[in-house]
């Protein structure tokens, strides 16, 4: 088996030299863990916190360290919804005290609106954000510049932006497989499961070759998303679950296949932000709506690392099982071919068919809702 550059460079006990990669992982774990996180840009620094997780003692004692330099980062999505229209870049607000309320109103209350000026954000408060989405919660953050007397001592996480915004990349370069076994699946049972590290998310990635695909000619593959609600408990307001079975059961029933079980819960925002996005849509609003009230824009994916995963099992060429254009675009531009592609229908119900509607008006899936719709109709 290859080892990846990140596994070349590693001594058995000691740190790896792949010091950027590492670093922010400790600077995710740090955030996920509501505890702040120093950036660095050159000679500025600032401690990044995750506005949904702060409390009111670390409020209290960041205001101090503050002196009213604070300010609350939000995403251009959000920012819309707070009436700041046309809005396509991330902005700040400046923050004289550290106000859990005010700062609940603004990352996340729905009739929200911007209470003071929007600034632009500077290169630390970009580096913040994206630490938010990489740590998968909301996409807003607090940020206090500090000097470096201010925090001497402090048992803080240090990264600087520069490692920050090259994770993605550096993720995919370090994309590596750890582990395969055949596991037989009900109605496929000559299938392999195939496991990564690294490419995006919080856990490993799979890829499920079922039977024998000719790796000389198009092979068929779905990049498909892991969704917990759909493809383990069989929600109904959407049709991942279908899509995943289904697909398994086609490759097995013809000449086989191969499909990548990808980390991106809720188009890449998380399992949390998904239920956030579920507890809107219950209240009638669009699943892209209720994404962009919670800042996000319509998907957050990154599909480079699903096209390093099929070169590293000896796939060139694809027939790409999806409805997704953006899809089919990644796997082209990371220079695969894809030589024919091949809708996958799910099962259209009462709690799901506006959320079709919604992929292919909102972002342009390729859904053939009178064909959905003939196969829900009962039969004779």
């Amino acid at each position: 088996m290859p080892k990846s550059p990140m596994s070349r460079s590693r001594t058995l006990f000691g740190r790896s030299q792949e010091t950027s990669l590492v670093t922010v992982d400790r600077a995710i774990a740090e955030f996920r863990a509501a505890r702040p996180v120093l950036l660095r840009d050159g000679v500025n620094m600032a401690l990044a916190l995750s506005a949904e997780l702060a409390d009111a003692d670390l409020a209290q004692r960041l205001d101090e360290l503050a002196r009213g330099r604070a300010h609350l980062i939000l995403s251009a999505a959000r920012l819309r919804r707070l009436g700041a229209k046309g809005r396509s870049e991330t902005g700040i607000l400046a923050m004289p005290t550290l106000d859990l309320a005010r700062i609940e109103t603004l990352a996340l209350k729905i009739d929200a609106k911007v209470d003071a000026p929007v600034a632009p954000a500077g290169p630390l408060d970009e580096a913040a954000i994206e630490l938010a989405r990489l740590s998968l919660v909301l996409p807003a953050t607090i940020l206090v510049p500090v000097a470096a007397d201010e925090i001497a001592g402090e048992p803080l996480v240090e990264v600087t932006i520069q490692a920050i915004n090259a994770y993605r990349g550096e993720q995919v370069a370090s994309l590596a497989i750890v582990g395969r076994a055949p596991v037989p699946l009900e109605g496929a049972p000559e299938t392999e499961f195939v496991v990564f590290r690294g490419g995006e998310g919080l856990r490993d990635q799979v890829a499920i070759i079922v039977g024998k695909p000719d790796l000389d000619a198009a092979v068929p593959v779905r990049l498909h998303s892991a969704c917990l609600t759909g493809d383990l408990f069989g929600s109904l307001k959407c049709d991942c679950g279908d899509q995943l079975r289904e697909t398994v059961q086609w490759m097995a029933e013809n000449e086989g296949g191969i499909l990548l079980y990808l980390d991106q819960e809720g188009r890449g925002n998380g399992i949390s932000n998904k239920m956030r996005a579920y507890r809107l849509q219950s209240q009638g609003w669009d699943t892209y709506d209720a994404d962009e009230v919670l800042g996000f824009d319509l998907d957050q994916r990154h599909f480079d690392f699903a096209a390093t995963m099929l070169k590293q099992l000896g796939v060139t060429s694809v027939t790409a099982l999806t409805n997704n254009p953006l899809k089919i675009g990644a796997i082209k531009a990371a220079g695969l071919e894809v030589a024919a592609t091949q809708r996958v229908l799910g099962r259209p119900n009462v709690h799901n068919v506006r959320y079709l509607a919604s992929k292919r008006d909102r972002a342009g899936h390729f859904i053939d809702m009178d064909a959905l719709m003939a196969r829900a109709a009962p039969t004779d």
